[in-house]
């Protein structure tokens, strides 16, 4: 089998230069015929060359239990990562980054209140944003809002009736959901309007275990792009290094989870934009399977691959906000019929039994740096009992093709009303991709969807022998800002190639997927690490990260503002 996905060589653009290709493919005549070349090098238009037998998949529904896909052994019950056993977990090595157990331990001590943690993050906010270089984390924080939460929270506990591990644990939430008090703007200056009166679902989950509900975080403008530079709400900075990008599009949720200025964030993935900003800013984001979580409150940009799930610094932490958030929702249909959610209470014992799948072409298909951290981690597994297990996967560039395809199409159809009368509000790579997007023809969107049938067949194949697939999670670090870019927007679609090559498969097959950390580059700059699974194996995943997370030395940011004292 011949490994398919190439790097490409596509220009890199700051805002001068993208307003004028802007200018270019919106005219009424070049336009079309600049659109076509800049899809034919990036291969899009094979979609017109495919003759597929396939029947089109509009949604990547799979079925609780899939025949297609054997069962294999399980691990040892006797040393099962994650038993009951009663003894401390076993402590990760190197910075500790406070969890949202510290949170409740500190309340049940009488160490510190809801209310003091809640002063201190309105504090630490500020403080992230003043300087040359504000971290940006946030689009919108309301003190009355987040304060009242907080007496709330504080009465609780005084009366010994909190609602549990998460009573008073501050939590962020991307600005492509609704939260009560708060307008939703998707990052644009467009949107957003009168404050919601009703949460999503997903936030309406967690308020209820009373979390904190601190504000909404910042984001890659509609989620259509990797880097999170955002010319409207500022461009968050990654907390490693601050001259660098967080990843998007849920960019604000990781930069407030990897700074300390909450232990958990709630993000949305549809072509990454969990599992990217994880890796960037060196900490743990999941994307659980299709439907796993409601997408009920959420924004309507994309349908077919949208995937809600939590940030966190820790695996427990995204493991058990998880937990809370996922489950059936009668408000949204995709999310019915789910087996029942579960995780694990302890931390793993070993990795044997599990069968972990490398496709070791497109594995190496990453920086040399990325690889050699990656290839460190997987050698781990290895030595701690999993079966490392050599498999293929065809056709992944007719994958990416698909996907492009797909989640611009969708993200087209969700601005239509606002394209073109307001199209000059939206920053230059936001209008650059809705105007490519629009070119798409429904045959070609036809077939992307045809496409994704054969993918999602090519995925249970390569799942025949394997419980999961690891790769790395991008295929380069954080890139640097471009400050050429920061006022209006820029482009660097090579770089955003490189940084989806290990992204896209998940979403548009519906597989869950998590990213977590593996290492740092040598300039200090996070490297992060994929395992995919089979549908509704996100127990696994979190076994699998938590392996990890006890053999890596993390390391501390170098912006950090904790609401703990350590």
């Amino acid at each position: 089998m011949t490994y398919d996905l190439k790097s490409l060589d596509l220009p890199r653009l700051g805002s001068r230069g993208l307003r004028a290709l802007v200018a270019a493919i919106e005219a009424p005549f070049i336009g079309p015929l600049l659109i076509e070349k800049l899809k034919r090098d990036a291969g899009i238009t094979r979609l017109r060359e495919l003759a597929l037998v396939e029947p089109p998949t509009f949604l990547p529904l799979h079925p609780s239990d899939d025949p297609g896909i054997p069962a294999l052994a399980p691990s040892d019950a006797n040393d099962s990562p994650y038993s009951d056993a009663p003894a401390p977990p076993p402590v990760a090595p190197g910075f500790q980054f406070p969890s949202a157990d510290d949170f409740t331990k500190a309340y049940r001590k009488g160490r510190v209140s809801p209310e003091d943690v809640a002063a201190r993050f309105l504090e630490q906010w500020r403080a992230s944003d003043a300087g040359p270089r504000p971290l940006r984390a946030f689009i919108a924080v309301r003190d009355d809002n987040l304060m009242n939460q907080a007496r709330a929270s504080a009465a609780r506990w005084k009366s010994g009736a909190s609602l549990g591990p998460w009573d008073g644990v501050p939590v962020a939430v991307k600005d492509e959901m609704n939260a009560t008090g708060y307008p939703m703007t998707v990052g644009t200056k467009i949107l957003g309007g009168p404050p919601a009166d009703s949460d999503a679902t997903v936030v309406a989950r967690m308020r209820a275990v009373g979390a904190l509900i601190v504000g909404k975080a910042n984001m890659h403008e509609i989620g259509i792009n990797v880097t999170g530079l955002n010319p409207h709400h500022g461009t968050p900075r990654n907390p490693y290094d601050d001259a660098y990008h967080t990843g998007g599009s849920s960019s604000g949720s990781a930069a407030a989870v990897a700074s300390g200025l909450v232990p958990v964030a709630i993000g949305a993935d549809g072509g990454g934009s969990i599992r990217i900003p994880a890796a960037f800013c060196g900490v743990v984001g999941i994307k659980p399977t299709f439907g796993r979580i409601s997408e009920h409150g959420a924004a309507p940009l994309v349908w077919s691959v949208a995937h809600i799930g939590p940030i966190a610094a820790t695996v427990r932490d995204c493991a058990t906000a998880y937990a809370v958030m996922a489950g059936d929702d009668a408000l949204d249909p995709n999310s019915r019929s789910h087996p029942s959610v579960s995780i694990d209470v302890a931390p793993p014992g070993s990795l044997r039994g599990i069968r972990i799948g490398v496709y070791r072409a497109w594995f190496q298909h990453a920086s040399a740096d990325l690889v050699a951290r990656c290839d460190a981690m997987v050698r781990n597994f290895e030595r701690l009992g999993a079966t490392i297990v050599e498999v293929e996967i065809p056709e992944l560039d007719l994958e990416r093709i698909a996907h492009v395809a797909i989640i611009t199409g969708e993200m087209a159809a969700a601005m239509a009303p606002y394209h073109p009368a307001r199209r000059r509000e939206f920053s230059l790579d936001t209008r650059a991709n809705i105007a490519i997007a629009r070119s798409f023809s429904a045959a070609e969107l036809v077939t992307a969807t045809r496409m994704r049938t054969r993918a999602i067949a090519h995925w249970r194949r390569a799942f025949q022998d394997v419980h999961a697939i690891v790769t790395p999670a991008t295929g380069q670090v954080a890139p640097k800002i471009n400050p050429a870019a920061l006022p209006h927007g820029g482009s660097d679609l090579s770089m955003t190639t490189e940084v989806m090559r290990f992204a896209f498969p998940a979403n548009l097959t519906g597989h869950p997927a998590i990213s977590f950390p593996a290492g740092y580059d040598r300039n200090g700059l996070p490297v992060g690490m994929q395992v995919i699974g089979r549908p509704w194996s996100e127990r696994l995943l979190f076994r699998i990260a938590a392996m990890a997370e006890l053999q890596l030395e993390r390391r501390a940011p170098t912006r950090w503002y904790p609401l703990l004292d350590q």
